[in-house]
Formats: structure tokens, sequence, C-alpha cells
């Protein structure tokens, strides 16, 4: 790769942002000559600049300047119409990402960026994290294996200051105002010191939950810029927060953080990422959505706020993430790594995962990573061995969409109509097939339906089908 900069698109969210950093910090290490260039959201990289690995931000508004320039690697990691734009109008000598060809098609380069996407309201069986994502199609895993990244910081001055931010992107993925109320109370009960914490939108959230806890609580909803903010979470002992951008803030500084889980979220994705940081989710079977589909979000019933209480007390009280719980009705998860060195949450008290759920979901991360080179086959067939053993009457139903699957392929090898084009062709078969029939749709689609496209979608298939059977 030349010194020509390398240029990267992030223009969603804060917590899109802040999980561009580890790329960030590897083009950094990889590629210490050659100067790496971000464009975002100003009112997100103004705040995170200190805290960001070395890169030079620019505003959407520079696109028009940047798009001049030749760079040797851009990497698209927005889904906004604008990026691809930008992506597809500059000369370099690696792309990844989507990128607007002749102004009139989008296509996505790189085999994990066309995979993220292929997760779209398709995510239930996916185990990869998206700052892995951003950066397997660039950097090499044993780069991202030897990272060290820091533990959490349990030596806070405070000993008992809790930090609750009370809010997030959409309703379903925060606890209501009346269940923040009776943590507040159940904290305070067991001599912490429960602080409120948000951001301007938050604001009649935090005052009706100071309301409806009757307690004093230390209302700080919308009283902190992005900057002040970050100099706040230093301060405290642990920090429990729904999914948010202010959540990977936390743990990117190293406060400690309990990540409650809950709405149409998928920690595996957008969990903490940095190791020892606690995740709690609930155990019924539609955890991991991409939309809720229930009437109501039952996955909310089963957060106990006296075990969230229990659990910050045990976890402060012990100066560490090695808190070993069972909660009833959900499961309590450790950020780590993988022997590869990618994204895992193992249960926090050393037992291991043996659902069937997970076991195809493990089959599918192992299956893809060989797929894409990342490791080999033998990877496949120890997960395939795994999962044999977990759901044995899973089997006969997966080979069997497997064949139907190769025959609704077959007749464009032909020259045939055949259903891949159809709008839903991946949502067609069974759930535990669709993580490839989600893959295989946008595979075909970026490729024009071409008849080597075809033959390798069959090819796909036809690895799976060859894995031995008990």
């Amino acid at each position: 790769m030349s010194n020509r900069p390398i240029l990267i698109l992030q223009m969603q969210r804060m917590g899109d942002l802040v999980l561009t950093f580890p790329l960030l910090l590897w083009l950094n290490r990889l590629y210490p000559d050659t100067p790496v260039w971000v464009v975002a959201e100003r009112v997100f990289f103004e705040g995170l600049m200190p805290l960001s690995p070395q890169v030079t931000f620019f505003p959407r508004e520079a696109a028009p300047a940047l798009a001049k320039e030749q760079y040797s690697a851009v990497i698209n990691l927005s889904h906004r119409p604008e990026a691809a734009a930008l992506a597809g109008s500059v000369r370099c000598e690696h792309l990844a990402g989507p990128a607007l060809r002749d102004g009139r098609a989008t296509y996505i380069h790189g085999d994990w960026q066309l995979y993220r996407a292929s997760l779209v309201h398709n995510n239930r069986h996916n185990l990869f994290h998206w700052a892995d994502m951003n950066a397997l199609d660039t950097i090499p895993l044993d780069r991202m294996r030897d990272t060290s990244w820091a533990s959490p910081d349990w030596s806070r001055a405070d000993a008992a200051r809790v930090g609750l931010f009370v809010g997030a992107s959409e309703a379903l993925k925060h606890p209501s105002a009346e269940q923040w109320a009776k943590l507040v109370r159940a904290l305070l009960n067991r001599g912490l010191k429960p602080v409120l914490l948000g951001g301007k939108a938050d604001m009649p959230l935090g005052a009706t939950i100071a309301r409806m806890a009757s307690v004093p609580a230390l209302n700080l909803c919308g009283r902190f810029s992005l900057t002040e903010f970050v100099a706040m979470t230093r301060t405290l002992r642990y920090m429990i927060t729904p999914d948010t951008g202010p959540m990977h803030v936390a743990a990117w500084t190293g406060t400690p953080v309990l990540n409650l889980s809950l709405g149409n979220v998928h920690p595996w994705e957008t969990g903490p990422y940095q190791p020892g940081h606690h995740v709690l989710r609930s155990s019924i079977s539609c955890t991991g959505c991409w939309h809720c589909k229930q009437p109501r979000p039952i996955c909310h019933d089963s957060f106990s706020v006296e075990r969230i209480a229990a659990l910050t007390h045990a976890a402060i009280r012990q100066h560490s993430s090695e808190v070993h719980m069972h909660p009833v009705g959900q499961r309590l998860h450790v950020s780590a790594r993988d022997a590869h060195g990618l994204y895992d949450l193992p249960n926090a008290d050393g037992s291991a995962t043996s659902t069937p759920r997970h076991a195809l979901a493990a089959f599918w991360k192992a299956y893809f990573g060989a797929e894409f080179g990342v490791w080999t086959d033998a990877e496949t067939h120890a997960a395939w061995s795994v999962l044999q053993a977990r759901s044995p009457r899973a089997l006969p139903i997966l080979r069997k969409a497997l064949l139907g699957l190769s025959r609704s392929i077959l007749p464009a090898l032909k020259g045939k109509e055949s259903a891949t084009s159809r709008a839903d062709f991946w949502a067609a078969h069974p759930p535990a097939l669709r993580p490839l029939t989600g893959y295989l749709h946008l595979y075909l689609q970026n490729t024009e339906y071409a008849p080597a496209s075809y033959a390798r979608s069959l090819q796909l298939i036809e690895r799976i089908l060859s894995l031995p059977s008990d």
C-alpha cells in the first residue's frame, strides 16, 4: 500500500464512530507513515477527538474537496447515499464497503462488508462484532489478535458513584422511567450513589425518573457537552447503560460498564468492545432481534431491578468483572476475546453456552470465517461436530433446506428463470439457513447475477452438504 492517505467514511451515530476506533488504531500501527482521514459527523467527532487514535477528521461538507484526492485505501462504513457517492468517485488502490458506480448503482466491496450488509433484518445467528467487521477486509487477523486492550479501571476515587445512562436511540432499547426509578432506590438502599445521565433529548425522561424515585438522586441529564461527559464518566465506579454511544465511550475510556441489552439489539454485534465489561440480557428465544415483532417488548420483563442492583453492588465490592451470578430468566456475560482475538461474550460464571441456537450461530461464524480466508476449514468441521452433538434433529432439516436452495439456483446456470431474483429469496428459506441465503441474495445482486456467481453459490452450499454426519 502506498503512502497516500487512507480515507474512512463513518457518517453514522456516536457509537458507530467509537466502534471505528479499533480500526483506526490498527491502521496507525500497520501503516505508521500513512495519514488516516476520517469523514464523520462534526457533532460527534469534535467531542471524541481527544479519545481517538491519531487521525484527521473531516465533516461531511468536505466531501467535494476530498473527492479530488487519490487514496491508498477507502473504507466506507456508512450506509448513507452520500458516503457511497464519495467512495465511488475517488481514485484508490483498495476499496471496501458500498460505492456508487457511474452514478447508477451501488456495489459493496469486500467480503466482510457484503456479509455485514446481509445482516440487515437477518442477524439472528451472527456472532461477529461490528468493530471486527469494520476491520477484517483490511487488517490481518494476527494484528487484531496481538492487540492488548486495557482492562476496566476499578480504582476510581468515589467507590460508590454509579452512572445510569437513561436514554437510547429507541424507547424499546432502554428501561422505562418506572424501572429506572426503582433501580435508583435499590442502589441507594445498598449504599451506592446513583447519578442520572443523558443527553439533552433525555432531559424529560431524567426529570420523570427523578420525580418517580422520590429520593435524592443527582440528575445530570443534558448538563454536559460530549467532552464534559467523557470527563464525567472517568469519575464513575460503574456505569449502567443500554446499548448506546455513551456506553462505547465509557468502555473505550476504561469505565466499567454494565450493558442492559434489551429491546431490538444484538450484544454480539454492538456490546461493549473492550474485554471485562458486563452484558445482561434476557434468555427468551427472540433476543438479538433486528426489529421487535411482539405486541410489546417482553424481553423487558426479565430485567429485575433488584438483581441489577445486586450485580452492581457485587462488582463494586469485588473491584472486578468476575461476578458469578445466575439471574433467573437472564444471562450474564462478560466481554472477552476468542482464540482468534475476535469479540466474544462468554457466560460470566465460566459455564459453557450449550443452547442449540448458539451452536448454530457458532457454526455460521466458523463457516464464513473459513470461506473468507480468515481461518481454515478445520474450524468449520469442529463447529459442525458441536452442532451435531447439541442439535442432532436440526441437521436433517438443514440438509433438506440446503438441497432445496440448490434446486432454486440450478435453473439460473442453464439460463432459465430462478427464484434468486425474487425480493423474498433470502427469507423464503428456514431461519436456520438465512445466514447463507441472506449473503447469497446480496452476493448475486452485487455480481449482477453472473454465471460464475451462481457456480460459486452452489460451491458454498456443497461445502456444507459435504460435511460428515455421525
